[in-house]
């Protein structure tokens, strides 16, 4: 399973090899042993390398999960004499849950449990965001964004921790905000709250776009344009902007985790989940 990882994770065999300390041929080996029991193709070999098929991305993403399994076994074991929880405790955050939100909370699980080692990853909302990172093994733990039909994703358990509400930021004290350009990011405004913005002809084609919310904020402060943002977004907005509240049909987003069912009972993940929960 390690050099399954590894060969998806580095995109070839040489390069797992070495990352392993094995020898090429040893690699080889084992992932066409794995093959012929799996009795599906895992890997496209060719002279750019080694690129997982569906079958094999699959495979790679429930290898990770049971070797952090073993890993927990480990952590939870040596715990277990200490009487502390202790170990690494993977998670992936989105920008501004990272920038506003992980930092107390951190705070307090440090506190609490001095033994867990956090490692905090930034992920994009796109695509599958945090919660796929979770799903391929490579998290413990998203914070991500929640909404639409299926608030989790299948095969993942979590619960919505706040729900922030979106509101009109624009340049201070300008006399008809909705009259100037939109300046927008690729992550706002998830498929949950298009239909409100479908619905509004005030808001125009965005003509700035950003890569980040911090981006967005830092261009309107200079009056380059109005934006649409959630609360998370604007913690800390400067002086020079002002946030006009968008009214009782304002759309919201909703924040939360999501885990494995396997990694949720474990300490680090339940002593995290309770302080996300104390918000």
């Amino acid at each position: 399973m390690r050099i399954l990882v590894a060969v998806e994770r580095e995109r070839g065999f040489s390069a797992a090899a070495q990352v392993l300390g094995l020898t090429q041929s040893a690699v080889s080996h084992s992932v066409r042993g794995t093959e012929r029991k799996v009795g599906a193709v895992l890997f496209e070999r060719g002279r750019k390398g080694a690129t997982p098929t569906p079958a094999g991305a699959a495979a790679a993403a429930h290898a990770r999960r049971v070797l952090r399994l073993l890993d927990t076994l480990v952590a939870e074991a040596r715990g277990a004499v200490r009487g502390a929880a202790e170990g690494p405790l993977r998670i992936a955050a989105f920008r501004s849950a990272a920038l506003h939100l992980l930092p107390a909370v951190l705070e307090r699980l440090a506190a609490r449990h001095p033994g867990i080692e956090p490692e905090v990853r930034i992920v994009r909302e796109l695509g599958e965001g945090t919660a796929g990172e979770v799903a391929a093994g490579r998290a413990d733990i998203g914070i991500g964004t929640l909404g639409g039909t299926t608030p989790v994703p299948t095969g993942l358990i979590g619960d919505a921790l706040i729900e922030e509400p979106y509101a009109l930021v624009h340049p201070a004290g300008h006399p008809d905000p909705r009259s100037l350009p939109l300046v927008d990011w690729h992550e706002n405004c998830g498929s949950y709250t298009r239909d409100w913005w479908r619905r509004q002809d005030w808001i125009p084609r965005a003509t700035v776009l950003t890569e980040d919310d911090g981006a967005v904020l830092s261009m309107v402060s200079s009056g380059h344009g109005m934006a649409i943002m959630p609360a998370l977004s604007l913690t800390g907005a400067p002086d020079t902007v002002e946030i006009t509240d968008l009214g009782a049909e304002r759309p919201t987003r909703s924040v939360g985790y999501v885990t494995t069912p396997e990694l949720a009972s474990s300490t680090a993940v339940r002593a995290l989940i309770r302080e996300l929960r104390a918000l």
